[in-house]
């Protein structure tokens, strides 16, 4: 069986995608995936035994550049290659409108969520076949639903298995100390981030500690922030723009990680990474790190988590 999914972004809901191929992989062992992904994020579905071919899109970057997109007929090639194969199943795991138009794109019978559980409103309308997944599950739960429905076995019961193959990760460019703490205090939503006076006060302790800190950025504005909140670099570390790839290796030979609510914190997860993330406006319930040794501290209201609350967290998961 030849199956097309639909899931370009973000991050975090890509890697929530995994456990359902592991699923469909255990019980189907014939089936193959093709995956339509944001390019930013290609990389990821490769990390799947179960995945074939990767097939980017770039939404984001035509959005921002739509002339420069029609004169490169980006959107034009990404359509043959969308259509190049007839699929036996396509499934929407995204549940939006952008992603029911490229969905609609494609050559397959079309599977999704129905209108009471899909992400936009109408985005349903693509869908040959519609499912109930109800909302109030977290969204690896959801997406294992959507697929044992959606290619008719019956839900698993056991553990999620993100099944990341990690000698497909890039190496490394440079020497790391054996033990290492890894921390990502930058995120796209600015919502979702911890002031830097909290991060320098926590590599502070770390430091007084003993323990090498590095941390990783993705823009200009977050490598200053890095350098920062590192303030002598005693202990500390600001790495050089890193791929995907060499983030994973980062993060997989990490002692532990503290994050905020970012992709970054999910690649920990699923590489059964210890790690402390900090949520702010978003339920860790529905779209939280889930794994071995994630503990979820979150900022309610008035009741901001503390900078000892975190130290305290963190002694705990570096004992283990």
């Amino acid at each position: 069986m030849r199956v097309l999914v639909v899931k370009m972004s973000s991050m975090g809901d890509i890697i929530h995608t995994l456990p359902a191929l592991s699923d469909a992989a255990d019980v189907i062992p014939s089936i193959q995936f093709d995956w339509v992904v944001e390019e930013a994020f290609t990389e990821i579905p490769t990390w799947h035994k179960s995945v074939i071919h990767v097939i980017p899109v770039a939404l984001r970057r035509w959005r921002r550049q739509p002339w420069l997109a029609l004169h490169r007929k980006e959107a034009w090639h990404f359509c043959q290659r969308l259509r190049a194969q007839c699929y036996d199943k396509v499934i929407d795991a995204q549940g939006s409108i952008k992603s029911a138009v490229v969905m609609r794109l494609s050559r397959g019978y079309r599977l999704g969520m129905d209108k009471d559980s899909v992400r936009e409103i109408f985005a349903d309308f693509a869908y040959q076949k519609k499912f109930f997944v109800p909302r109030t599950q977290h969204a690896v739960h959801r997406l294992r639903q959507l697929f044992a429905q959606a290619l008719e076995y019956p839900l698993p019961d056991n553990a999620i298995r993100y099944n990341v193959a990690k000698n497909r990760f890039c190496s490394l460019r440079f020497n790391l100390p054996n033990d290492y703490l890894v921390v990502v205090p930058n995120a796209s939503d600015p919502r979702k981030c911890y002031s830097e006076a909290f991060w320098a006060a926590l590599l502070k302790k770390t430091a007084q500690a003993g323990i090498f800190v590095v941390v990783p950025w993705g823009s200009e504005e977050e490598r200053k922030c890095a350098i920062r909140i590192c303030g002598d670099g005693q202990h500390t570390a600001v790495l050089p723009r890193l791929r995907l790839g060499e983030i994973a290796s980062l993060l997989l030979q990490a002692k532990a990680a503290v994050c905020v609510d970012t992709g970054l914190s999910h690649l920990a997860a699923a590489l059964s990474i210890p790690a402390i993330t900090l949520y702010g406006p978003t339920d860790p319930g529905l779209i939280g790190t889930l794994g071995p040794t994630q503990i979820h501290l979150r900022t309610i209201g008035d009741r901001i988590v503390s900078v000892e609350t975190v130290w305290q967290a963190l002694q705990q998961v570096l004992a283990v």
